[in-house]
């Protein structure tokens, strides 16, 4: 497509919207006006990759405007974040638009917005592509807006390709709106975070005629650093210790939700006034809005964030992102630091990378790629379902008949939908009857690519050249260049960034941190399959909800768990006392006072379970006993839910010594290790119908 410019009444009514976005005297850049002028021609299709704070979104938003004045219906905007069309609908409303947004925080303004949408009130909807998955939503509002569309916007488009950082299986859906379009209709795609492969796959999704509008993507107000390798704990350390060395407020990004509180518990040891807060995407979505809002007034001098903070959010004066671990793609790091210093001349960067990475980058690498036994056995769940006569499946039920853990079946689901393998339907999910192809040549290619990403995020962390350059080279920026005052440029990071946080300081925190104890979930439904029982658990075999003492490869705890198996007597005594501890802090939420210790060991071996009971018995002056375990190998990992089940069904027993101690009370079952809560469920049944009052179970490690 030839690049156009905007003239005449066109060119003056661009000015009026950009000033009223940018401010008195602000122009559009010259991309910005080529990519306007396209799309005021029928049929258009664009896609802009330019930097953060570049200005995409001015772009739809002039365009939105001209198109309106010359008579086309509502622009479509497909965003990813409620964070997003916050900020959108304010920005629309600058433009002199009038916007909406239909998403699962305003359910109750759903019918009032498409009154007014069918009215021609409403000059701009925004919908997350969630919004594009669901059956219900696509009757109503696409049906209706299809032949009357004035601008199609597929904002953050690397989602759309299973190549970008940060692909969504609900991003599918666009494709379909593609196909649905009067053909009349412009599409505008933006993203900041497209490599060449990307931004071809994207374009190729578009149509053959897409104009790509691609410009430098270097960002000359960060300053780019590198620690040196420290622990997951010394990591915790040093941000408690430098959080008020950084320059104004921002962002420390985590890898996980759990390490999100636990970063927060730890600055918080070490200043307890420090005005942090923990975000992720368990948040509802008010608290996150109230917490982003407290970010861009300075309110809190940070969000320790997982991902779920990104694109979107704009706060132009942030003064630092810290990463405590990497994204295991420079595409994705890229788009997390540039939320810093979009409106400011310095913005500190920082990355604190540790050796414990490479097994996240290594999960993230595979994680949303479909396993081809796990897709058969879960479609031959739903298929059971399907001709059972009984309500559609939930994700609740198939993870308890698969063994598949709900937040990966959940994920599953949206991919096989999206293939038309299976469809939502009013309480839950069926079948279609359409067979599903696993690409085995088309997925390898992925993880190649992540994985090519992930050693270009190694050579990162270890300053093997200028920061910079190598991130802006990942995303196939010709212009990519040495900055001369990252971290790697300079030689060193400069004070007091530089300095470690101390000894002191990281014992200290990992004191903190273990006072924390997750909470275990009891399992509420039998799997079915070759455990034969399915349904609800009934709640007189049912355990209550149980603590788990160490969850993953937490850090404060990083080394216990192997020193314990092995019998090192100082990591028994610590685990011992903090089992103790757990059990003080959980009292107030126990149905009744345990009156019988009972050990389990899952693991063939008597640490530490058994030291740790003895520990809690003599404490709390409580019986001992123990639960026989059938001697054999445990079921492995991959092992469906109902198989597992059935294992420790048959392996785990209640012999008369037990049932003897048990009669009556109420139980605490110290467990060693276990990943899915089968074997504690199963043995909590078996307790229970042997006469337990109620048991309450403490894991000692819950295995990620």
């Amino acid at each position: 497509m030839m690049t156009q410019t905007l003239t005449g009444d066109r060119a003056q009514r661009s000015r009026e919207v950009i000033e009223a976005l940018a401010g008195p005297g602000a122009v559009l850049r010259p991309d910005q006006d080529s990519a306007i002028a396209a799309l005021l021609e029928p049929g258009a299709r664009v896609l802009v990759v330019q930097a953060t704070g570049w200005g995409k979104s001015a772009v739809y938003w002039v365009a939105t405007a001209l198109r309106r004045a010359e008579g086309a219906g509502p622009a479509l905007v497909v965003s990813p974040l409620l964070s997003l069309m916050r900020d959108q609908v304010a920005a629309a409303g600058r433009a002199g638009l009038r916007a909406a947004t239909l998403n699962s925080s305003n359910f109750d303004e759903w019918n009032a917005i498409e009154a007014q949408l069918a009215a021609g009130e409403i000059d701009v909807l925004l919908v997350s592509p969630e919004r594009l998955a669901n059956p219900a939503f696509g009757a109503r509002v696409l049906t209706a807006l299809e032949g009357n569309m004035g601008l199609l916007v597929i904002d953050e488009a690397h989602a759309v390709s299973d190549w970008g950082h940060d692909f969504r299986p609900d991003y599918r859906r666009v494709a379909d709106v593609l196909t649905r379009l009067n053909p009349q209709t412009p599409v505008l795609a933006t993203t900041a975070t497209a490599n060449a492969r990307v931004t071809t796959d994207v374009a190729a999704q578009l149509g053959e005629a897409t104009l790509v509008l691609r410009g430098p993507l270097a960002r000359r107000s960060l300053q780019l650093n590198v620690l040196p390798t420290m622990s997951p704990l010394q990591r915790y350390a040093w941000v408690a210790r430098h959080l008020d060395d950084l320059p104004g407020s921002g962002i420390v990004y985590v890898l996980t939700v759990a390490d999100a509180q636990r970063l927060v518990d730890a600055i918080h040891a070490v200043d307890p006034d420090a005005k942090v807060a923990a975000y992720t995407g368990q948040l509802e979505a008010d608290s996150r809005a109230r917490l982003e809002d407290a970010l861009r007034d300075n309110q809190i001098k940070a969000l320790i964030a997982t991902s779920a903070l990104g694109m979107g959010f704009d706060k132009p004066d942030l003064g630092f992102v810290v990463h405590i671990g990497s994204p295991p793609s420079p595409v994705s790091y890229y788009q997390q630091v540039g939320r810093a210093g979009r409106a400011i001349d310095h913005a500190v960067v920082a990355l604190l990378p540790s050796d414990a990475d490479a097994g996240v980058w290594d999960y993230f690498a595979t994680a949303t790629i479909p396993d081809p036994d796990q897709m058969a056995g879960l479609l031959g769940a739903l298929a059971d379902e399907s001709t059972s006569g009984l309500e559609p499946a939930s994700a609740v039920a198939l993870e308890a008949s698969t063994g598949i853990r709900r937040t990966r079946v959940e994920l599953m689901l949206k991919q096989l939908a999206v293939d038309g393998a299976v469809q939502r339907v009013d309480g839950g999910w069926r079948v279609t009857g359409q067979p599903w192809h696993y690409d085995a040549e088309h997925y390898a290619g992925i993880v190649a690519t992540r994985r090519r990403e992930a050693d270009i995020m190694a050579d990162y962390t270890r300053g093997r050249r200028c920061l910079m350059a190598l991130l802006t080279e990942s995303l196939d920026d010709p212009q990519a260049d040495a900055c001369g005052k990252c971290s790697v440029c300079l030689g060193h990071v400069p004070d007091p960034l530089g300095e470690p946080a101390g000894e002191d300081t990281a014992r200290t925190v990992a004191r903190a941190l273990r006072a924390n104890t997750a909470v275990l979930e009891p399992r509420k439904m039998w799997p079915g399959g070759a455990f034969g029982a399915r349904g609800r658990i009934p709640a007189q075999l049912a355990a209550e909800p149980g603590r788990v003492l160490v969850h993953a490869d937490a850090p404060e705890w990083t080394g216990v768990i192997p020193a314990a198996r092995a019998g090192d007597a100082s990591a028994l005594g610590e685990l011992a006392e903090a089992a103790v501890g757990a059990l003080g802090r959980w009292r107030r939420d126990w149905v009744a006072r345990p009156e019988v210790v009972v050990a389990l060991s899952l693991t063939g071996s008597d640490t530490p379970v058994g030291p740790v009971a003895d520990r809690i018995a003599e404490v709390g002056k409580l019986a001992r006993a123990r639960m026989p375990v059938a001697a054999g190998d445990p079921p492995g990992r991959d092992t469906a839910g109902a198989g597992e089940a059935a294992h420790w069904r048959s392996a785990i027993g209640v012999d008369d010594a037990l049932l003897d101690a048990i009669a009556g009370r109420c139980v605490l079952l110290v467990a060693d290790s276990s990943s899915t809560g089968w074997p504690v469920t199963v043995a909590a049944a078996h307790l229970r119908d042997g006469g337990a009052a109620a048991v309450l179970p403490l894991v000692i490690h819950r295995p990620a």
